[in-house]
């Protein structure tokens, strides 16, 4: 089943006329109607702000936003926030297994203008076998949540959502069109005895509070209150401003630029109460804050200003005391007032240290010490900077020295004492069982001195969560130059893409076979690959990698990743191994070709995923009907071909039957070679690649094992394998 809301766009009329109707309709209902929304011509701006009262069945009004009635309105709030009511996604089964469609559905909404509150809103999902998603054009966020199965041993019961038997996650800015999907791994069957259905929906984070009864009862409950942002236009107050005939912020009020999506906002100013977007009486008006309780002058004299009010002292009634007496008092409660700061500020001076020596210890600060300390020229090999050092280089953390987002932290751009430019990674959580892991791996990734990888400095452990500090390098990522220039084919020529994937390659051979213990990347990926000023390609963001031990070459893990790069194989068994980043490198090569993004969910549903319909063109002979326009020429198609051949054997769904990270990096360095020196023998070079690589590599290449994505969930065909897997921002 399907519930939909969807709100069409109207024309929006000018905003000139202010002055509203005497007879405009200020409620409906227990809703209150204020301006710019209203019911009735004359009433509201524009079209946008149109809101439709209704009598139900059993006669009471209700209010609908615009022309619908699938969208129910609460409540309006001139502050800038909508509450409507939105559906409830469900996925119920039978004992048996089976779905119960009666039961089951998915909700999607569509509110053109009015952008979903990324602050307000969570999406919650609740099931002990349980997988969330929330799809739109911005792409997909999602949790996970399971519980221990025959019993309720392992939920938590406190109200938290941490991914036992309840999951939340935040959402994108600037959501409009909205699908909120839910499925499950088991079909329920070894919890449905107290949970035979998975429930997902979008609501207002104060909302829902888990407990264990709303894994069964949650079936009562069809829809949930959510928060939507509004603003008036799509300009900034800088331009808007300029044009006063359509400027709607009234006297006494100032604009405010809207911080999910476009438009502006009005607030009253300071000392003012009212509505900003009415004139008048209705307006801001001035507050008279001498009237409060309790006073805000005290046992002073409040007199009110306009905006503002003063407070003078009363009259005295008493003699003055004597002077001596004066100072006295003075000098004794000056005396006392400054000790008593001084012992305050010496208090939390040592419990601001205490504070930052127990973060260093509980992090492993000791332990990365200690090894350090085993290593020889350690020095040089990794730093342990100090709190106060990476505060001094980031301005304390300030907002405008924030270099990049992600669903694992905030990155922020620093500069050391010595001017050395830094770049320092937040994380969100630190799981403190796997605080050694992290220790190891620091040491281990700190002593990677490859010219193509970004270096990681050190790292600060005086913190809640440890910070990780790497150069810095300045010229964006890959993912920016390819995608999100408007012709990226003459910033990067072929042969600097060759170049580049060249180097990629060589890096992830490196990191398989020359490191002193084996590194598996886990999310290789156009945006994780940096590019210095000579277009010198850096690979970054470890914070997936996996150490391999020597004697093994494959690790079970939870499955991570970013949908669009992931290996099918490694997603359908939950085993990694370093074949995982040959797959995902063979993605970033069909990019540099075709210049198109790894998911796009504006190409045709079987061409959402670049993998999939770089395979077809291949199979269909139409190579160069997908390279990018432009790339191709006489004197590197046969390059290019060759590209094509090896990209194709990297996507090999069975890894086994992929080349190693080291083939493919002797492969491209040839490639790069023949067009440096076009002289070389061509012929020869292609039959070394294809008994490198193995010939005939579209003959038997299976399309029915590839990934299938789809508009919904892409990995809605590729989760019935029990495996589990995370639903996020690969970032």
């Amino acid at each position: 089943m399907l519930l939909s809301q969807h709100i069409f766009p109207g024309c929006s009329s000018s905003a000139s006329a202010q002055v509203l109707h005497p007879n405009c309709t200020a409620r409906c209902g227990d809703v209150e109607i204020p301006y710019p929304f209203g019911t009735t011509p004359d009433c509201y701006l524009n079209s946008d702000f149109f809101m439709n009262c209704t009598k139900n069945s059993s006669g009471s009004p209700v209010l609908y936003l615009r022309d619908s009635v699938s969208v129910q309105v609460i409540k309006i709030s001139i502050d800038g926030q909508v509450w409507i009511y939105t559906y409830i996604g469900k996925d119920c089964y039978l004992q048996n297994g089976n779905q119960d469609e009666y039961n089951s559905q998915t909700a999607s909404a569509t509110i053109p203008g009015f952008p979903f509150s990324n602050t307000r809103n969570k999406l919650t999902a609740v099931g002990c076998d349980t997988v969330a998603g929330i799809t739109s054009i911005e792409g997909i966020n999602g949790c996970l949540s399971v519980c221990g199965y025959d019993t309720f041993q392992n939920i938590v019961y406190d109200g938290t959502c941490a991914g036992l038997g309840c999951c939340q996650t935040t959402i994108q800015k600037n959501l409009q069109d909205i699908n909120v999907s839910v499925t499950s791994f088991k079909n329920h069957t070894d919890v449905w005895a107290f949970n035979p259905c998975s429930y997902t929906f979008l609501a207002e984070d104060s909302y829902f509070s888990f407990s264990e009864g709303d894994l069964r009862n949650l079936n009562d409950r069809t829809r949930v209150p959510t928060v939507l942002d509004w603003a008036i236009g799509s300009d900034t107050c800088q331009d808007a401003e300029k044009n006063a005939t359509s400027f709607v912020c009234q006297s006494n009020s100032q604009c405010v630029d809207s911080t999910n999506g476009p438009g502006y906002r009005c607030s009253c100013l300071s000392g003012y109460r009212g509505n900003p977007y009415v004139p008048g009486d209705d307006g801001c008006q001035d507050i008279d804050e001498c009237v409060a309780i309790p006073n805000p002058c005290g046992d002073n004299i409040c007199t009110n200003t306009v905006g503002n009010y003063t407070c003078t002292q009363k009259p005295r009634k008493y003699p003055i005391p004597l002077t001596q007496i004066t100072v006295g008092i003075t000098v004794g409660v000056a005396a006392f007032l400054i000790a008593g700061s001084w012992l305050f500020w010496g208090y939390n001076k040592r419990k601001h240290l205490m504070l930052k020596q127990k973060f260093f210890e509980q992090n492993g600060g000791i332990m990365l010490r200690q090894e350090l300390a085993k290593k020889e020229g350690y020095n040089e090999t990794a730093r342990i900077f100090t709190a106060n050092e990476l505060k001094a280089a980031t301005n304390n953390f300030d907002e405008s020295r924030v270099i990049g987002r992600g669903g694992f932290g905030t990155v922020y751009k620093g500069v050391l004492k010595d001017g050395r430019v830094i770049a320092i990674k937040k994380s969100k959580v630190m799981n403190q069982d796997q605080i050694e892991q992290f220790i190891n791996e620091v040491i281990v990734l700190s002593q990677i001195n490859h010219r193509n990888v970004v270096r990681l400095l050190g790292c600060c452990l005086e913190t809640e969560v440890p910070l990780l500090v790497y150069e810095y390098v300045s010229n964006g990522t890959l993912f920016e130059k390819v995608h999100e220039n408007s012709n990226p084919s003459t910033i990067l020529s072929w042969e600097n893409r060759l170049r580049i994937a060249a180097e990629i390659a060589g890096v992830l051979a490196y990191l398989h076979s020359d490191a002193s213990v084996p590194i598996v990347h886990r999310d290789i990926k156009s945006t994780n690959i940096l590019l210095d000023e000579n277009y010198t390609a850096k690979v970054s963001d470890f914070g997936a990698s996996r150490l391999v031990p020597i004697d093994q070459d494959m690790l079970s893990t939870m499955v991570q990743g970013t949908i669009g790069y992931l290996d099918p194989e490694y997603l359908h068994t939950s085993l990694l191994t370093e074949k995982s980043d040959v797959y995902s490198f063979g993605v970033i090569l069909v990019e540099l070709m075709t210049g198109q993004k790894a998911l796009a969910f504006d190409r045709p549903e079987e061409e959402q995923c670049l993998a999939m319909l770089f395979i077809l063109a291949m199979k269909n002979d139409k190579l160069f009907s997908i390279v990018e326009d432009g790339l191709a020429n006489d004197g590197n198609r046969k390059q290019i071909q060759e590209a094509a051949t090896l990209a194709l054997a990297c996507l090999r769904v069975i890894g086994d039957e992929r080349p190693t990270m080291r083939e493919v990096a002797s492969e491209l360095q040839g490639l790069h070679l023949m067009g440096k020196h076009p002289w070389m023998d061509t012929a020869t070079a292609t039959e070394e690649n294809e008994h490198l690589l193995g010939c005939q590599l579209l003959d038997g290449y299976d399309l029915s094992d590839s990934i299938n994505c789809n508009t919904t969930t892409c990995y809605d065909s590729i989760i019935t394998e029990h495996v589990v897997l995370s639903v996020g921002d690969g970032r």
